[in-house]
Parts: C-alpha cells; structure tokens; sequence
C-alpha cells in the first residue's frame, strides 16, 4: 500500500513538472517572439529602437499590471484555471498577431496577449507550493523556469530563423503554432491544486468519510478569500527578504531584457550579422536553462545570499565581456550573463516563494511576478533607448549599476 502511494506520488509530481514546464514554454515563446525580429519592425514602421522596443516592453508591461489582479482573483476561483485560461487565450492572440494591420494594432494585441500570459507566472510559484509542499517547492520552481528559459530560447530562435524568408508576420506565427501544440500538453496533463480547488484524498474517497462538514471546511478559504486578498497583501510587504526578491526581480530582468533587446540592432547594425545568424545568440538560454536548474545545489552548497549575489556578479561579468566588438567575444559574454541571471533569478523566486507566509503565497507569488515583468517593460525600454540614443558600452554601465543595486539589496536583508 505504502508503495503503491509513494508511485502515485512521484507519478503526480512528474505530471505537474511535465504541465507547467509546457505551460511555460508556450506562455515565454509568445512573450518575447517579438524581440529578434525588433530590427524589421524599426525599419518596416520607421522606429528607432526605443519605439520598436515597445512590441516586448507593452506585453511584458501588461503582465506586470494586471499579475496581482489575478493572483487574488485564483485565491477566489482556484489556480489551475487561471494557467489553463492563459495559455488558451495568450495562444489565440499570439495567432492573430501576424495579421495586425499598423503598429499601433500590434501594440493593442500585445498588451492583451500580457494580461493573458500574466495568468500562468503570476500564481504558478503558488500552485507548485501548494501541489507539492514546502520539500519539494524549490526543485519544482527551479524546473519551471528551465521550462521558460526553453521556451524563450525556442520563441526566439523560432522567429529569428524564419524572419528572413517568412518576414515578422510569418516568424510571429510559427512562434504561435509551436506555443500552440505546448498549451494543449498543459490543458492534457495538469492536476489540480487540493488545497485550492478542494479536492480530498482518496482514502477518504473510499472510506466514505468526506462528510458535508468536512466538504464545508474545505470551501470556507474559497469564500472567504475575497475579503482576505489585502491583508494577504500586507504580508507580502513586511518582510525585508521579500522586499529584496521583489528588489532582484525588477533590477536584474530590466537588465537582461535591456541587453537582449538591443542585441538584435547591435549584431545586425555593428557587426553585420545576417538576422538568421545574428539570432543564433538566443542560443545563450540553453545555459539559462542549465544553470536556473542547478539552483538548488548552489544554494545547498553556499547558501541563499551567496548563490543569489553571486549570479549577479557573474551577470554583471558576462555584459562586461560584450563591450568589445569581437564576435566570439559578444557570445561568451551573453552565455555568461544568461547563466547568472538565471541562477540568480531561480534563487530569487525559489526564496521568495519559500519565505512567503502561508495566508500570503498568492500574493507574493504575484507581487514578485509584478517587479520582475515591470523590470521587463521599464528596463528594456529605458535600456533601447540609451542603446540608440549613446551606444552599447553606455547600456553595458546603466546595467551594471542595476545589478549593483539588486546585490546591496539583499545585502541589505542579511543586515537587517
């Protein structure tokens, strides 16, 4: 009996590994597809690269708005369908995107495709904690961002390969038809969260013993959460390490999507790439991947405040190494600064989510998710703009600083 439950066990976990990592694949793919091809909107829609920038910034913005919205709104109606609405719908909007007729209309579906995506990263950290438990959140969590990291690099690479002889309508759209195929694996293989959709084990199942009071207690959180989302908030807000993970999540993604986002103008401008090989520096993710997956080693071996400032010094590193204009030079320094984001971003979240009071994980969960993708659309904005208005060497100082910020914050909360 007692194997037959751990077997079911391990068997639930794989399956919700197997869900979410699909899920963010297909929400990360659609999310920034847009940002290899910025280079053919600028010249089809006469932008420099601050206004062509906005194609990533406006969705990513439209994630960070609405994120906290829907993370009380899944403490109302449950997580799981919240991840299952927003890959649905965020898939939808990714297919019609290539038939927008002017950029303002690409913009609007844009920022409608945020507010869809900001279903899945805005309550999954709180649906893997409350599937799998405390023990098992932070390998989880580190398997889910391996899962985004892989679906940027697969949005990515899909777009920039195929802009040359598809133009952006038809890169945008096989980005959409990839994200498609991962969002029905996700509907097929996702499990509910018992704690939020009230479900009970199966021994009570056979046994009978799931009376109307018990089935009463079980829904009692869901009516009264309404009511408990802004004390929720409260929590989420008191504590100085999450306040530094809320610090981390915003400087060090306006960082990376300002370095990316400017990547695209600097390979194809200065160094005369071609945009299919010039995108082959999205391949820099796979050391995301990696490195966003051995998270929880590092923190088992140095501890959190180490492994997280750490991750940024080694971003901070790997954008210095850009600086000169050597090709090899540019790649190396990408795939450094991709595996210490990463690492330092899985730290972040996974710290995050395991210092998050019981009565608040939603709320956090949503508040991190906030910081991080308003990073995202503010740093990758201001960053296209110092790019194109004083160079790369000027975008590498601002990030730079950035990064030093979000270290001093979790400085800051060791002190504290």
């Amino acid at each position: 009996m007692a194997t037959s439950l751990f077997a079911d066990r391990v068997s639930g976990t794989r399956r919700v590994t197997v869900a979410v990592a699909a899920a963010g694949i297909s929400s990360f793919a659609l999310l920034y597809a847009p940002q290899p091809v910025l280079p053919q909107l600028a010249a089809q829609f006469r932008l420099d690269p601050g206004g062509a920038s906005l194609a990533v910034s406006v969705a990513t913005g439209a994630l960070a708005i609405s994120v906290l919205p829907i993370a009380a709104l899944s403490e109302v109606i449950g997580r799981r369908p919240i991840i299952l609405t927003s890959v649905i719908v965020s898939v939808v909007l990714g297919l019609l995107l290539p038939l927008a007729p002017s950029y303002p209309a690409l913009l609007v579906l844009r920022a409608l495709q945020g507010i869809a995506i900001a279903g899945f990263p805005g309550v999954a950290a709180a649906y893997l904690a409350e599937r799998l438990g405390a023990a098992g959140v932070a390998a989880a969590v580190g398997a889910m961002i391996a899962g985004n990291t892989v679906g940027g690099m697969l949005g990515r690479l899909s777009a920039g390969f195929t802009a040359d002889w598809l133009g952006w309508h038809g890169a945008l759209a096989v980005v959409a038809g990839l994200s498609l195929v991962f969002s029905l694996v996700t509907v097929a293989t996702l499990p509910p969260a018992p704690r939020q959709e009230g479900t009970f084990a199966p021994a009570e199942r056979e046994r009978g013993t799931f009376t109307t009071e018990k089935r009463e207690q079980r829904s009692l959180p869901k009516k009264s959460a309404a009511r408990n989302v802004l004390r929720g908030l409260g929590l989420a807000i008191r504590r100085p390490v999450l306040l530094a993970q809320y610090a981390v999540a915003l400087l060090a993604m306006g960082s990376f999507v300002a370095l990316y986002n400017a990547a695209g103008f600097r390979l194809t401008g200065e160094l005369g790439l071609a945009p299919a090989v010039a995108s082959l520096v999205f391949l820099a993710y796979a050391m995301g991947a990696v490195s966003s997956a051995t998270a929880g080693r590092l923190i088992g071996r140095f501890g959190r405040p180490r492994a997280l400032v750490g991750g940024l010094a080694v971003t901070i590193g790997g954008a210095a190494l850009t600086i000169p204009d050597s090709l090899p030079l540019v790649v190396l320094g990408f795939v450094v600064l991709t595996g210490g984001f990463f690492a330092a971003h899985a730290v972040a979240n996974g710290w995050a989510a395991a210092e998050a009071p019981a009565r608040a994980r939603g709320q956090v969960a949503g508040l991190y998710t906030l910081a991080y993708y308003l990073g995202s659309s503010l740093g990758g904005t201001i960053g296209s703009f110092v790019y194109g208005h004083a160079g790369w060497n000027w975008l590498i100082g601002a990030t730079a600083v950035w990064l030093a910020l979000a270290a001093s914050s979790v400085f800051l909360t060791r002190r504290t």
